[in-house]
């Protein structure tokens, strides 16, 4: 399928590695033109020289943390002089540390709030001028599986991340009739480093091997094993794309059948 985006310009937070990377490379391929931006600059750098290597779509990146009170302004100047404007935001931020409920302090929730979900929604609202002006955007929201079904021992991520899926389904309603769609895409167990530290925590807790979570973990899904980053990303790129136009306001699952909800 040809998802008509060559020359769109696309914007991935939290690219240097995992999911985020997986989304910028698989845009580039499609002959988006993408800005990477993370907190580690020799990785960012390395992946922009990779992805220019493959002769489609360009790549640069900026170094940004969600965490910075400047990071608006940043992304902002760096979207303006690096691409010339903006057609696709690609919202994506790492997790918070594991933890139960009793492990949520005040201090904890209004940190990772501010980086998980206030930064997202004001950059969200710096860039959409643009897409509205031009009539065309995409705006794309990673989040987790635990927005349906709360994960064990992630209870900071399954209390935030909810608060992201009201935002976006209301922004979605908001735009539609300006050819901006708005959507979320929900990981389930897709390799990456992230998932080998919660699966690694989980050892832990449980007084297991690494081994021993990871093959209990897949057994659970119905696909029987973990999700590769490539068919996350493949997903990503098409809910981005022309042909996915009249696909908005939705929270679009790549779980191998996980999730046991409707």
């Amino acid at each position: 399928m040809d998802l008509r985006i060559d020359g769109k310009r696309a914007l991935v937070l939290a690219s240097s590695k995992g999911l985020g990377h997986g989304i910028a490379v698989a845009l580039a391929r499609e002959g988006v033109n993408v800005l990477l931006c993370g907190r580690n600059g020799e990785r960012l750098d390395n992946n922009c020289k990779a992805i220019n290597a493959e002769g489609k779509g360009r790549a640069d990146w900026i170094w940004a943390d969600l965490n910075d009170e400047n990071f608006i302004e940043i992304i902002g100047k760096a979207v303006t002089e690096k691409l010339g404007g903006i057609d696709i935001l690609v919202n994506n931020t790492g997790g918070p540390t594991p933890g139960t409920t009793e492990d949520m302090t005040a201090e904890r929730l209004e940190t990772y709030f501010i980086s998980m979900v206030a930064r997202i929604i004001t950059l969200t609202n710096a860039l959409l001028p643009g897409m509205k002006a031009q009539g065309w955007g995409r705006i794309l929201t990673v989040a987790s599986s635990g927005v349906i079904e709360p994960i064990p021992n992630l209870a900071l991520s399954n209390t935030l991340r909810p608060a992201l899926a009201g935002w976006s389904k209301t922004l979605a309603s908001e735009v539609a009739a300006q050819g901006i769609t708005v959507n979320m895409l929900l990981p389930g167990s897709i390799a990456t480093d992230r998932l080998a530290e919660l699966d690694a925590a989980t050892a832990r807790r449980g007084g297991k091997s690494l081994e021993e979570v990871s093959t209990e973990r897949q057994h659970r899904i119905p696909a029987g094993r973990y999700g590769r980053v490539e068919e996350f990303a493949a997903t990503a790129a098409f809910l981005c794309s022309e042909p996915a136009s009249y696909v908005t306001g939705t929270m679009v699952r790549c779980d191998g059948g996980a999730a046991r909800s409707l």
